[in-house]
C-alpha cells in the first residue's frame, strides 16, 4: 500500500504485476485511489456465476439481506459487549435500546422484497449504532468524542481513523476476493459504479463492527493512538498525520495475527484470513455447494 502522493515507479509496479502482488495507492488520510493489479486468472465459470446471480434481481436480494444479517448482528455484538464490560462506565440504558432498535432492524429484514428497501432498513440500524458510538470511547473522552459519521472529510479524530482503517479493511476484501477467484468490482449489495470494488465494499459490511470498529475502539480505550497522532486543519477536517498512520498500521498487522474460532467453519483462523474465509464461503455458495451464504457472525 502507498498511503501519499510520491507514487511509484514504472518499473516496480511491473514486478508487482509479475508476482501477483497488488498495489493500492490511497490519499494521506486513507481515501482510497486507484489498484494495480496482474492480469486476472480467476475461475471464469464462477465469474460468469457471480455475474449472472448479479443480474438476477432475487438472488442479489437474497445475498443482500445475507450481508445485511451479518452487519446488523455484528454491531449489536459490539454494543453488547461494551455494556457487558463497561456498564458502570457508560449509559448502558442508551446503548442497550440501540441495541433493541437494531435487533427489531435485523428483524425486518426479512419482510423486505428488494435491496432498496433492505438498503433503507440498514440505514435506520446504522443510526442507531452511530447514535450511542461516543459511548465506546473511555479515555481521551474530549480529545476523541464522537458526534456522528462524517467522512470526507472527517470532522473528528473518531471518524479520521475509522475512515482509515475501513480503507485499508476494503482492500483486504478485495484481495482476499480476487484470491478465490471473484471479481470484486461486480456486488449484490452496492451497486456497480466504475472505478468501485462493490463486492468488496459488501464483503466488508458484515465486517466493519467487529474488525473495523473493535479495532479502533481498542486503539483509543488503551491509549495507542494519541491525540498528537492527528492535525486538525483550518476548514474543520481531522486527518491522520504520518505518524499516526504507521502507528495504526503496525497495530493492524498484529491485530491481523490474533487467532479466533471462526462462528461457521468453527476452525481456529488469524483475524487476517476472516477476509478469505467469507470469500471462501461466498464462492462455495455461487457454485451451488452451500444452500446460503452464511454471514460472518461474531461471538
Amino acid at each position: 500500500m502507498n498511503f501519499s502522493y510520491a507514487g511509484a515507479s514504472p518499473a516496480l509496479m511491473g514486478k508487482c504485476a509479475e508476482r501477483g502482488i497488488l498495489l493500492s495507492f490511497y490519499s494521506p488520510n486513507g481515501r482510497f485511489l486507484c489498484s494495480t493489479a496482474s492480469p486476472e486468472h480467476g475461475n471464469v465459470l464462477l465469474r460468469r456465476t457471480q455475474y449472472r446471480t448479479a443480474d438476477s434481481e432475487y438472488t442479489r436480494r437474497d445475498i443482500a439481506e445475507w450481508f445485511m444479517t451479518g452487519k446488523l448482528y455484528n454491531s449489536r455484538q459490539v454494543i453488547e459487549r461494551t455494556v457487558r464490560d463497561h456498564a458502570l462506565r457508560v449509559d448502558a440504558d442508551a446503548l442497550k435500546a440501540a441495541s433493541g432498535a437494531i435487533n427489531d432492524c435485523i428483524k425486518m429484514l426479512h419482510e423486505q422484497s428488494d435491496v432498496d428497501a433492505l438498503r433503507g432498513v440498514e440505514g435506520v440500524a446504522a443510526q442507531r449504532y452511530f447514535d450511542v458510538f461516543n459511548e465506546h470511547i473511555l479515555q481521551n473522552k474530549e480529545a476523541f468524542a464522537f458526534h456522528g459519521r462524517s467522512r470526507r472529510p472527517p470532522l473528528d479524530r473518531i471518524n479520521a481513523v475509522l475512515s482509515f482503517v475501513y480503507a485499508i479493511l476494503a482492500n483486504d476484501c478485495a484481495s482476499a476476493l480476487r484470491g478465490v477467484g471473484l471479481d470484486p468490482y461486480v456486488g449484490f449489495m452496492h451497486t456497480d459504479r466504475p472505478g468501485r470494488e462493490s463486492l468488496a465494499l459488501d464483503l466488508m459490511e458484515e465486517l466493519r463492527a467487529p474488525v473495523a470498529d473493535g479495532f479502533v475502539i481498542t486503539l483509543v480505550n488503551n491509549r495507542r493512538i494519541l491525540p498528537e497522532h492527528f492535525d486538525v486543519r483550518e476548514n474543520g477536517s481531522v486527518l491522520m498525520n504520518d505518524d499516526g498512520r504507521k502507528k495504526v498500521l503496525a497495530e493492524w498487522q498484529a491485530r491481523k495475527q490474533e487467532v479466533i474460532v471462526h462462528p461457521f467453519l468453527q476452525e481456529k483462523v488469524q483475524w487476517g484470513l476472516v477476509p478469505h474465509c467469507q470469500s471462501l464461503l461466498l464462492a462455495r455458495y455461487l457454485r451451488g455447494d452451500l444452500d446460503a451464504y452464511p454471514p460472518f457472525l461474531w461471538k
